[in-house]
């Protein structure tokens, strides 16, 4: 293969490469071009994945070693070398390796590839010989794994249609180019200033004539802008243009960030700058070119595209009460979501694009508009990790693809619907926030509703629509189908998901209690956790009066510390939930809305055969017997939470 294609092959291995399961990821520390732009320097932070017996990992203390490396692509003399050493452990181990590649010397066409390593075992724990074996095996897999992999992205590339890249030439950078990029332009993406170019600091640009769009353009392409927006979109892609490395952003997507900001330059200017950072580490220009779903997700992951709405926009329907987001955590990770939705966004800006040239209304087509079905909508979606996963979710695509969505309708939203929309409402942007539409029950049916956004022929049929819909109707993920606790370690998730969650011990005759004081009526408290051993009965009571103090951490004590043996219920304290039995292995979620202030208990106890379940509370008599007692013992994890009244409402 040609030296000019490698460089770019070989950056598709970053900032992961699935191809090498053993690398978890990257991050750029440092990046610098020379003022020709013929020499580019990259340092890289990367994650590797210990490959080694459990003992010798746990005796090390890491599942995972950090690597820096240094690559130094030289145009001018066709070049690339790569320098890596290990941060991880560096005062015992030293690791360097170093590779080249260069154009062959009697064949242009061809490319030499050279690859060194040294290894310096100074002490490690008692396992000097046995790390050397581990480390000469992994790196001799690693030598012929890394260019099978090279391999892999050099046909990809020619797959795409990039069978030759022209050798590099030094652009001379002329003062009649400077000042024409000042001047109207086609839409779409214009590149630097050049190779040339010099970062200079920002200014505001002072608008002449010949600053101005032509207004054709803006009507086709833009929508309608005052004056005073026009020239902020002009300033900020002056500014762009004199100091971005790369392709600038096409005037549409500027446009978003802007008006995300309400046109306060600074602000926009600091956004897009931290986005295209973003979209260069995690590469997300090429996610529609390389990201394939798996079949997992593509069965189970209820959302699809569907025609348009009424103005033309591109429509996304998610049936969110149909889908097992637990489940999909569970059975792909967390990450893997979080990459589907990021494709998700692509593929919605490359639809509004197409609609826009296939009905010229890009004040319509600069969004897309997203459907959300609800019917199914239970407890189980207000699982802890899931809805940390969402807020995450939210978080990215703020602020990353702003002003992108036109309308979100939210349907058949049940009763548990306001406890979810509390607990993610305030991490939305209030933009849009503006563009939700929320219906229960049967109320989009009918003038007022879907009728009012989507043509008829378009409403889906499980809305009582004549439209056939092929979007997977989602359904639970077999637990078969779940992720290793193994593999779930190599992700992070089950440290995440643990680090949620509070354990507890119930033993019989001494529940596990939890305290919660209520200020105001109409608060809701939530609760999630699972059993992990036993059967257990969770209560909700309340009472009027704080039970007295013990030795407990505030807000979680047991059993007879809690509460006096001379309460009666229904006098002292009453019961507002049902009891409810939960089996071993159950994962439970649910909320309780408070009628009144005073003091709320969340009790788990040991279940009982039927007849003897217990309802009142323990006595200090009965959990001296239990802790003295070799019975039968519970373990749980939970989680709590109070939401207040004025967020609620």
């Amino acid at each position: 293969h040609s030296f000019l294609l490698c460089p770019q092959a070989y950056e598709k291995r970053f900032p992961t490469c699935p191809q090498i399961p053993v690398f978890l990821g990257s991050e750029v520390l440092r990046e610098s071009r020379s003022a020709d732009g013929a020499v580019h320097v990259v340092e890289r932070s990367c994650r590797l994945r210990v490959e080694a017996p459990r003992l010798l990992r746990k005796i090390a203390g890491v599942e995972h070693v950090v690597f820096v490396q240094r690559n130094v692509l030289n145009w001018r003399e066709r070049t690339l070398l790569i320098e890596a050493h290990n941060e991880t452990f560096a005062s015992r181990v030293v690791v360097n390796e170093s590779c080249s590649y260069t154009v062959h010397p009697e064949n242009e066409e061809w490319t030499c590839f050279e690859q060194s390593a040294s290894l310096d075992i100074r002490s490690f724990f008692g396992f000097e010989s046995a790390l050397e074996k581990i480390a000469m095996k992994q790196y001799t897999a690693n030598v012929k794994r890394g260019k099978e992999v090279i391999e892999h992205y050099l046909n990809e590339l020619i797959s795409q249609g990039t069978s030759h890249i022209p050798r590099w030439t030094p652009a001379p950078v002329r003062e009649e180019d400077a000042r024409s990029q000042a001047g109207p332009r086609d839409p779409g993406s214009l590149e630097a200033d050049g190779p040339g170019s010099v970062p200079v600091p920002a200014t505001e640009t002072v608008l002449t004539e010949g600053d101005k769009l032509d207004a054709d353009y803006i009507e086709r392409y833009l929508g309608h802008l005052t004056p005073v927006q026009e020239s902020c979109l002009i300033q900020l892609r002056h500014w762009l243009q004199e100091t971005h490395k790369g392709k600038i952003p096409k005037d549409e997507h500027i446009l978003r960030f802007l008006r995300a900001r309400d046109f306060h330059l600074d602000k926009a200017r600091e956004m897009l700058c931290q986005s295209l950072s973003w979209r260069k580490q995690h590469q997300v220009d090429l996610l529609l070119q390389t990201w394939r779903p798996p079949a997992l997700l593509e069965e189970f992951y209820a959302g699809g595209w569907h025609y348009q709405d009424i103005d033309g926009r591109p429509l996304y329907i998610l049936r969110l009460g149909h889908m097992d987001t637990k489940g999909l955590m569970k059975a792909v990770g967390e990450e893997v979501l979080l990459k589907h939705v990021l494709s998700v966004n692509e593929e919605g800006q490359k639809r509004c694009e197409g609609n826009t040239k296939q009905f010229g209304l890009h004040v319509f087509c600069s969004s897309w508009t997203c459907l959300v079905d609800l019917e199914g909508l239970n407890m189980r979606h207000l699982w802890r990790p899931g809805v940390k996963a969402l807020l995450r979710t939210i978080e990215v695509v703020e602020d990353n693809y702003p002003e992108t969505l036109g309308r979100l309708l939210i349907v058949r939203a049940p009763r548990v619907f306001p406890v979810l929309w509390t607990l993610i409402s305030p991490f939305i942007n209030e933009n849009t926030r503006q563009k939700f539409l929320i219906y229960s029950g049967s109320n989009y049916q009918g003038p007022g509703g879907l009728v009012d956004y989507l043509d008829k022929e378009v409403i889906p049929d499980f809305l009582g629509g004549e439209c056939v819909c092929n979007v997977p109707e989602g359904g639970l993920v077999p637990k078969s189908l779940y992720l290793t606790e193994e593999e779930q370690e190599h992700t992070d998730q089950l440290r995440q998901w643990r680090e949620t969650y509070q354990s507890a011990s119930v033993l019989r005759g001494a529940p596990h209690e939890v305290v919660v004081e209520i200020l105001e009526g109409e608060s809701v408290i939530t609760w999630d956790f699972d059993i992990l051993r036993g059967d257990v009965v969770f209560s909700l009571y309340h009472s009027k009066q704080m039970p007295k103090p013990g030795p407990q951490e505030p807000g979680a004590r047991a059993g007879g510390k809690l509460t006096d043996k001379g309460w009666v219920l229904g006098v002292d304290y009453s019961r507002v939930e049902a009891p409810l039995v939960c089996r071993e292995g159950e994962s439970i979620q649910g909320s309780h809305v408070t009628r009144w202030p005073g003091i709320y208990l969340l009790q788990w106890q040991i279940h009982s055969p039927p007849g003897n379940v217990a309802c009142s509370l323990p006595g200090v008599e009965d959990v001296l017997t239990a802790l003295h007692s070799p019975g039968p013992k519970c373990k749980l994890l939970y989680y709590y939470e109070v939401l207040a009244s004025e967020d609620f409402r």
